[in-house]
């Protein structure tokens, strides 16, 4: 296709000319320019060189080179005009010395003097020239110079800049610099920051690209079908919701479902976010509530999406010396304006949070957000689903197995497995593949969980033996106990900033958990230091992050689940005083908590060092394969020990269970899950 010529290359699609816009500062610019000059050089002529009266008698008038002169009657000056033929003589000559080109080529007077009393100079004029019959008489012009524009030029010169300077000011605490008014302005300090998606604004998100959220789409597009045609719900005495709450932990898509309402929405769709309500001035947050509502009745039917809404919506008077009345003010305002309008008036205020428990109860309640949508992290299906929407734009090798992918990311939510298909295709390009297979999604996997390879740390023999028979003690517990997460993939290659280990497990995908599965989590998770303390007599500083996840487990266990005896059913467990300094129990309670948990913990790891003696040559086999290869996968310990054996059961999951084995200093490896 040839290119545009003549003016079309200065337009753009839309027949808009191209190129910089015209701006009234420019204008402002030249009158003052103009001004300026006119002051300085409209009111004395620059080249006019001082002379006497005596010297203009005696060395200019008398030798004849006096071409005419000027009388300024208002400012009592004469100035002299020389002809060009005279103005070569020595006497001219040497009094200008290097302007005397100039000075030639210039048609003003050459001289000025001052007089008394211009009447009485023409009279001596006249009289001179009686007295030197000889000399040529010369024109003596009277004329009147603009005094009177020159004062008034004086009076408004500094009263128009002064003026523009603030129309300047003005402008620019109005509308950040650029001529027009915009947010950003002090005068606009109180509009919303709301971002407007109208019919003009083009959103290339669409529910086609949400993927993994089945029900949640359902809701939120029955929300979208009733802006587009409310007689199909309010012919059957229906209303429409004047609220949904988005809720879920970070990543599983919130804001990206919102987005996807704002692409398949045919009605305006403002977005901001929690923050952008909270100013460091007083009030300014219910000025911009009080505004974005105003823009939205005037849209309406419209959509109000509020990201993150628990920066303004927090409860109120929990804690009264850590209060902020300011934020208070504007979740007051925001609580009437949605009580405050119809359900006919066809605004929906649509928000997300990850953090629903600390959100206040009245804006919670029915007539506010009368839906509140979970959004949870995806299961297996879902995570297949989302695979398929971000591998769209990569390319793919044929062999790779979608459902693979899927069964190895347990847990992972939406950000997550793009971050991992994105990862996947940095690592094939590094390595110079044409296509992305199933080996680089295993290690972008390796690298978003386990953090980055470290290939060159030097670990000393003795330190690679205790931190492979480390994680074989894990993945033998692992495969040996019927309640225990299966293992995946064993390595004791370091990773990440202090993991020296790790292992990954497949968690079966499940919402509740009973007694035997929590202990055998336990006695899996003690497998690392029993092992240590079989085969070297000795433990090491690696088991730091097992030994905090049991303690949390079995704290659970006794204070949340009621899985103890003598503790009995209770909870001390309220997420309304979570900020509480007091405990719910004495101290004789707590004493007994204590005890109780430190003897789970210990029957616990009795149970571990039983099982790890009575595998002991499975141990051996497992740890010097881990020296020998470095990695194993299910598959290689199926061939070393023989396949587990208890049957894998295919349920829901519910998260990624990991463990990264010792390290120097003590840390390793993510949180389970349980």
């Amino acid at each position: 296709m040839l290119p545009n010529s003549g003016n079309r290359n200065n337009l753009k699609d839309d027949g808009q000319r191209k190129g910089p816009k015209f701006n009234i500062y420019w204008v402002w610019a030249i009158i003052f320019v103009g001004l300026i000059g006119f002051q300085i050089f409209g009111s004395f002529t620059p080249d006019a060189k001082q002379t006497t009266k005596l010297e203009f008698y005696d060395k200019m008038l008398k030798a004849g080179d006096v071409e005419k002169t000027d009388m300024v009657t208002n400012k009592n000056v004469v100035r002299v005009y020389i002809k060009k033929d005279s103005l070569d003589k020595p006497y001219y000559r040497n009094m200008f010395e290097k302007t005397f080109e100039a000075v030639k080529k210039y048609k003003g007077p050459i001289f000025e003097f001052r007089i008394v009393d211009p009447n009485e100079f023409d009279k001596e004029l006249n009289k001179f020239f009686q007295d030197n019959p000889t000399v040529q008489p010369i024109n003596n012009n009277p004329v009147p110079e603009g005094e009177w524009f020159q004062p008034i030029v004086s009076f408004i010169l500094p009263l128009l800049l002064i003026v523009l300077i603030w129309i300047m000011l003005m402008r620019k605490m109005s509308g950040g610099g650029n001529g027009s008014a915009g947010p950003g302005g002090i005068f606009n300090i109180g509009k919303s920051r709301a971002t407007l998606f109208d019919k003009g604004t083009k959103v290339n998100i669409t529910f086609a690209d949400v993927a993994g959220l089945d029900e949640a789409k359902v809701e939120v597009m029955e929300i979208v079908d009733f802006l587009k045609s409310p007689k199909k719900y309010t012919s059957l005495g229906g209303k429409i919701p004047k609220g949904a709450l988005l809720i879920g932990p970070p990543g599983t898509g919130k804001t990206l479902l919102a987005k996807a309402m704002a692409g398949e929405a045919q009605v305006p769709f403002f977005s901001l976010s929690g923050s952008d309500f909270v100013e460091m001035f007083v009030g300014v947050g219910a000025s911009r509530v009080r505004d974005l509502f105003k823009q939205a009745r005037e849209k309406a039917p419209c959509i109000i999406f509020i990201d993150e809404i628990d920066a303004i919506g927090r409860a109120r008077g929990k804690n009264a010396i850590m209060s902020n009345d300011e934020r208070e003010s504007t979740l007051n305002q925001l609580l009437v304006e949605m009580d405050g309008f119809s359900g006919e008036s066809g605004i929906i205020v649509l928000a997300a949070t990850n953090r629903p428990d600390v959100l206040d109860s009245a804006l919670l309640r029915p007539g506010r957000f009368d839906r509140q949508i979970t959004i949870d992290k995806p299961d297996l299906k879902g995570r297949e689903a989302i695979f398929k929407v971000h591998l769209k734009p990569i390319k793919i090798s044929q062999t790779l197995d979608i459902h693979k992918l899927a069964e190895q990311t347990p847990g992972f939510a939406g950000a997550d497995i793009s971050n991992v298909c994105n990862e996947a295709a940095l690592i094939a390009a590094r390595k110079g593949k044409e296509a992305v297979d199933m080996e680089d999604f295993q290690d972008a996997v390796d690298r978003v969980i386990g953090g980055l390879e470290k290939k060159n740390k030097i670990i000393s023999s003795d330190e690679k033996k205790i931190i492979a028979y480390h994680e074989a003690g894990h993945a033998i517990c692992g495969w040996y106990l019927e309640h225990a997460y299966p293992l995946l993939k064993v390595t004791i290659v370091p990773r990440g900033t202090a993991a020296l280990g790790y292992a990954q497990y497949t968690p079966k995908e499940q919402y509740l958990y009973n007694t035997d599965q929590l202990l055998d989590q336990i006695c899996m998770t003690l497998g690392g230091r029993a092992s240590e303390d079989i085969f070297f007599h000795k433990i090491s500083t690696g088991a730091q992050n097992d030994l905090q996840q049991i303690t949390r487990i079995a704290y659970s266990m006794v204070t949340v689940y009621g899985m103890n005896d003598k503790v009995g059913n209770v909870s001390f467990y309220d997420p309304q005083s979570e900020n509480s300094f007091t405990k719910p129990y004495s101290e004789e309670t707590s004493k007994l908590i204590d005890e109780e948990v430190r003897k789970l913990i210990d029957d616990a790891y009795e149970k571990t060092k039983q099982l790890l003696t009575e595998k002991k040559a499975q141990v051996e086999k497992l740890a010097e394969a881990l020296l020998d290869k470095e990695v194993l996968f299910q598959s290689d310990v199926e061939a070393l020990i023989g396949k587990r054996p208890f049957e894998e059961k295919k349920t829901l999951q519910v998260g990624d269970e990991t463990h990264l084995g010792p390290s120097a200093t003590g840390t390793s490896g993510t949180e389970n899950p349980a």
